[in-house]
């Protein structure tokens, strides 16, 4: 064997302070987050399998806990009466605690303040008029099962405006992607992160497109082919995965990326566009019909939206909420009450709107 000749390896070898690999006739630099996540593949250990140290259950507020319960009983995941459990039961349950430790995955999963061990651990949304000039922009926090529960709603009441139509007397509401592929989408990214990175999930939201940036990997041996066509299931966190699952939230692993094609093809738009990078993956989401008017401008469809959503919101929240002034505010109540789409029940420190029609 020649001296230049080096041997395939199973672990990296540290040379002069630097990890290298060796792959047949390649050789590979491997740093930061790709060393980690070579070692987690060679050891059989996974990023949010991790035990966490001085972390008890008794710190985690309620919140997410019966974010899940409600999904689950919604979903038919779970029935009501398996439950009726503390909340540390319901960890257990879920496979979150090993050796008498919450497992990073539990803590990703249902602890309010992720951040606190996590930088990077939470959601950017922005819509942008072109490349390099953004309009507004939102930050959503807190655990994953909360980040899910509001994350949705978010986009569709804030940042995309639907096309009203009428089909006799029902209203009829088109926005310019599907919703369906648009969670199912959202969510993947939640699952598969690579939160060693420390960067949020950034989606970007235009006139006339989507996109969907999520720091990941593929599985070792995996192309954009593999993802895109039947394959069989490997979440990178799969105990989030799993929460995920039981929650509701996504109905079965290695479907997704056909799930959102399905959806997107019976909506009448065209299939997304993936691009996968060393890193990260983004997905490309076009919008229905050129000629829809998605202009994103505060209206009273907007409006009532929110108010359906909450319905104690003040009118200064309201303001901030859509980033107009009170007085735009005032005048497009006042539009809603005039058309008895409103009304306000109570004064207006106390009170709480009523959605009529």
């Amino acid at each position: 064997m020649g001296k230049n000749d080096t041997s395939p390896s199973s672990y990296p070898v540290n040379y002069r302070g630097e990890y290298h690999y060796r792959s047949g006739s390649t050789k590979q630099l491997l740093k930061g987050s790709a060393l980690t996540q070579f070692l987690f593949e060679k050891t059989g250990i996974t990023w949010d399998s991790i035990p966490l140290d001085n972390l008890s259950s008794g710190e985690f507020w309620r919140e997410s806990f019966d974010i899940f319960r409600k999904q689950a009983i919604l979903s038919k995941r779970t029935e009501e009466k398996d439950l009726q459990m503390t909340n540390r039961e319901l960890l257990d349950s879920l496979g979150l605690i090993k050796h008498g430790k919450i497992l990073r995955a539990g803590m990703m999963l249902f602890y309010q303040n992720p951040e606190k061990w996590v930088n990077g651990s939470y959601i950017k949304i922005g819509y942008f008029e072109s490349d390099s000039e953004i309009s507004y922009m939102d930050e959503i926090h807190g655990s994953l099962i909360s980040q899910a529960d509001k994350v949705i709603d978010l986009i569709f009441t804030k940042y995309l405006k639907a096309n009203i139509s009428y089909e006799g007397v029902t209203r009829v509401e088109t926005y310019p992607f599907p919703k369906a592929a648009i969670r199912e989408a959202v969510y993947n990214a939640i699952v598969h992160k690579n939160y060693a990175t420390q960067i949020p999930i950034q989606i970007s939201i235009y006139k006339d497109k989507l996109y969907i940036s999520n720091d990941c990997t593929l599985p070792s041996g995996w192309t954009k082919e593999t993802l895109m066509g039947k394959h069989r299931s490997k979440p990178f966190n799969p105990n989030i995965a799993n929460g995920f699952f039981r929650a509701g939230f996504i109905e079965t692993w290695g479907r997704g990326i056909e799930k959102i094609c399905e959806s997107c093809k019976n909506y009448g738009i065209k299939l997304p566009e993936y691009t996968v990078y060393p890193e990260d993956i983004m997905v490309k989401f076009e919008a229905l019909g050129s000629d829809m008017n998605t202009d994103i401008v505060f209206n009273e469809q907007h409006l009532l939206e929110c108010l359906k959503q909450k319905p104690n919101i003040t009118q200064k929240e309201l303001a901030e909420y859509f980033h107009v002034t009170k007085r735009t505010i005032e005048r497009n109540i006042m539009i809603l009450k005039k058309e008895k789409y409103i009304e306000r029940v109570g004064n207006n420190r106390s009170g709480h709107w009523k959605i009529i029609k």
